[in-house]
């Protein structure tokens, strides 16, 4: 009798098992086996397993896929407050890149935190100090990899971020400059320094901060339109009462003059870095998305920009995903929500974005993107604080992105280092802003 209840109970646990294994939403009952270092979130949907991730799974050349079917519900996880105050960089502590590349400081201890970068036609670097209220040049790379020579360009202007050249070619007559609250533009001639005449106002009464300061500014290929970035004021909002709001959470276009000042693209709720591809001639954007739903939803995302395009914000996000606080409002717009080319994770910050167009690296690297994820901070984990490269092909992103340049977050979860911009050299190395350490890094491919 007593062989017989151990048996049945054996027999018992063995279907219990197969049970729960056929039964289970882990990764491991789905088949799937992360990569290592590359933690599954408990909260994934099931059948995709691992798709979201905290910076313990940023390594270089991870792949990450995230797609509009792949969310979780508003509310799957409360909303988190998690801010970095960057920490001092120890001296054991280096960006990590791709096997073959090498990774150096070209300028680093600035006193001004460094946004922005931008190559001029001449070779020289332009770069944003934000909240100085500066446009500084970096010119030329000695043989150890420093600048040969810098300076201050343009001073007293209000939280600059986007810069820009005009007309493009070789031989620009200007350098923009979105403030937070206008367009400028400085007279340049190739070599400049520094600016040879006072600042002209371009585009006036633009909305100003506090909140989603920046403004970036770049330039249509053919050179008659320009495209002005800006963010939303806030969070969320009911855009229909919020007057606030008028020409934010917008991409605008004007003629390079600053006439005809219009939308471009709508529903964009912080995309500060703009773009325009090299190979199709289409407007690029990096966006932050809405707060407060949750760690996994929705995604930040990068994505060429439809000319009328409804990217969703305030009443949708990913597509036709509805804001659950706004209930039931503007169902006819759920149809016309975009869903963004590259999804990535929740709450990176993405900022500035570049196409690869040096010889230096593969030829692999040719005509691929890199952005800078600036970290999150309405996450119980900590996403971002990298470089990626977003892969392209024929000039349309394949929806994926790989983890480039990693490293900036310490194994306890302190920062110490924030990527904010990336501009391409002329000796086709990549430089790459940073205001946590106040460095501008660069990384160069050994033959």
């Amino acid at each position: 009798m007593k062989r017989f209840q151990l048996g049945l109970a054996i027999a018992f646990c063995l279907v219990l098992a197969l049970f729960v294994a056929s039964h289970s939403e882990s990764a491991g009952a789905q088949g799937f086996t992360p990569p290592a270092g590359h933690p599954v979130d408990p909260n994934a949907k099931p059948g995709t397993p691992g798709v979201f991730t905290d910076f313990k799974g940023e390594a270089p050349g991870n792949v990450h896929h995230i797609t509009a079917n792949d969310l979780p519900d508003p509310y799957a996880t409360k909303s988190s407050a998690i801010f970095s105050r960057p920490v001092e960089r120890p001296a054991d502590v280096w960006p990590q890149a791709p096997k073959g590349f090498k990774v150096s400081l070209y300028a680093e201890k600035l006193k001004d935190a460094p946004r922005t970068i931008i190559t001029a036609p001449n070779g020289d670097f332009f770069v944003a100090a934000t909240n100085q209220g500066k446009v500084l040049v970096f010119r030329g790379i000695t043989p150890d990899g420093k600048p040969q020579q810098t300076g201050e360009f343009a001073t007293g202007l209000k939280l600059p971020f986007g810069i820009a050249f005009y007309p493009l070619g070789p031989n620009p007559k200007y350098v923009y400059v979105g403030n937070t609250d206008s367009v400028v533009r400085f007279p340049y001639q190739n070599g400049d320094m520094k600016a040879t005449g006072p600042s002209e106002v371009v585009v006036p009464n633009l909305p100003a901060g506090p909140n989603h300061f920046a403004r970036g500014v770049v330039f249509s290929l053919d050179g008659k339109r320009m495209f002005i970035s800006v963010g939303s004021h806030t969070n969320v909002t009911d855009i229909d009462t919020d007057t606030s709001e008028f020409h934010r959470a917008d991409i605008l276009v004007a003629n390079p003059d600053g006439s005809n000042l219009t939308v471009f693209a709508s529903g964009i709720r912080n995309g500060s870095g703009v773009v325009v591809s090299p190979e199709t001639g289409e407007l690029w954007t990096s966006v932050n998305e809405r707060d407060e739903l949750g760690d996994n939803v929705p995604p930040d995302y990068i994505t060429h920009v439809q000319e009328g395009g409804f990217y969703g914000w305030p009443w949708y996000y990913t597509g036709g995903h509805p804001d659950p606080r706004f209930p039931g409002k503007h169902p006819e717009l759920k149809d016309k929500a975009i869903v963004p080319d590259v999804l990535l994770e929740p709450h990176n910050a993405s900022l500035n974005m570049t196409f690869y167009e040096g010889k230096q690296f593969p030829k692999e690297f040719k005509g691929q993107m890199f952005a800078a994820e600036h970290g999150s901070w309405n996450r119980s984990v900590r996403t971002g604080y990298e470089v990626i490269l977003v892969p392209m092909k024929n000039g349309h992103a394949t929806g994926e992105y790989q983890d480039f340049l990693t490293g900036f977050v310490l194994p306890d979860g302190n920062v110490w280092g924030r990527p904010v911009g990336v501009a391409v050299a002329p000796d086709g190395s990549l430089l790459v802003t940073d205001d946590g350490s106040n460095s501008i890094w660069r990384v160069t491919y050994a033959k």
